[in-house]
């Protein structure tokens, strides 16, 4: 993968409308930043785009990140450090902020993600982002999100797109096989009526997109044999996955191995820019 020289990253706020959009593009062709753009009409239906200075025509790989929260917080600045990280090498990446508990409950910041995909799609190329080449990703209850859009093909097919445009799915430390027990809550977000509904190990049917699966061996929140379940379950139908474990590295390490200064030497980030582009 060629990686770009160091980047400069700019704020530009950018009005949430088609003609706002090109407006601002077309004042802010060396801006490497948008925040606030919206894909919906939700005050947390917001985004912020992270895209390498030198565009190439619509032709760079393209990263939905999901950020983790237990599915009742965080926010896009949150994931800075990942979007920088991933933008410096070449890939234009995009963070949504997505509705939590108690604004929402499952599934409704699903359907936000899926929306946040379908507006990727839509302005990938705005960014020098190519439209066929996104990847979705995420870190916890992000992980989770993103691991619904490559299983369930409902969410996407709600907004015209279908799980096999997806080129990969990247989760960091996700709950795909059991909702941790001990976060507050989780009894309302997931309701015992929608009981085999809520998990990408229930959707898995041998059509998803190639998965690279990340866990710590030191993770006390989200169990690391969610990442092995889910990982026999699509090598049982015969997907692609690949199931990565870091010795030593607890559920915010994981992610903060992208992020954090340590990064030119990360295992975690070496395997995801492999996946990326190999996918």
């Amino acid at each position: 993968m060629h990686i770009p020289a160091r980047r400069r990253f700019i704020s530009l706020t950018l009005v949430a409308c088609a003609s706002g959009l090109a407006g601002a593009r077309a004042r802010a062709q060396n801006d490497e930043r948008a925040d606030g753009l919206a894909y919906g009409a939700a005050p947390r239906q917001k985004l912020d785009v992270y895209a390498p200075h030198s565009r190439t025509d619509g032709a760079r790989p393209v990263v939905v990140y999901f950020y983790g929260g237990s599915w009742q917080g965080g926010e896009r600045a949150d994931a800075r450090g990942v979007a920088q990280a991933l933008a410096q090498r070449g890939v234009v990446t995009i963070v949504p902020d997505y509705r939590v508990y108690p604004e929402t409950i499952f599934p409704g910041f699903i359907d936000d993600a899926a929306a946040a995909v379908r507006w990727t799609r839509e302005h990938a190329r705005a960014f020098g982002g190519d439209p066929g080449r996104i990847v979705v990703m995420g870190h916890s209850a992000g992980a989770h999100i993103a691991a619904m859009l490559a299983t369930d093909p409902r969410y996407l097919a709600a907004h015209g797109m279908s799980k096999s445009e997806l080129r990969g799915m990247i989760g960091l430390a996700g709950p795909y096989a059991a909702i941790p027990p001990r976060e507050p809550h989780m009894s309302d977000i997931f309701p015992d009526a929608l009981r085999g509904q809520t998990l990408p190990i229930d959707f898995v049917t041998g059509h998803e997109p190639p998965m690279l699966l990340a866990t710590g061996t030191a993770d006390t929140v989200v169990d690391p044999s969610n990442s092995t379940r889910f990982a026999d379950a699509l090598r049982a139908h015969d997907d692609a996955v690949e199931l990565k474990t870091y010795a030593g590295l607890g559920h915010v390490q994981l992610v903060d191995a992208i992020s954090a200064a340590q990064r030119a030497g990360s295992p975690v980030f070496t395997d995801v820019l492999a996946f990326i582009d190999a996918h």
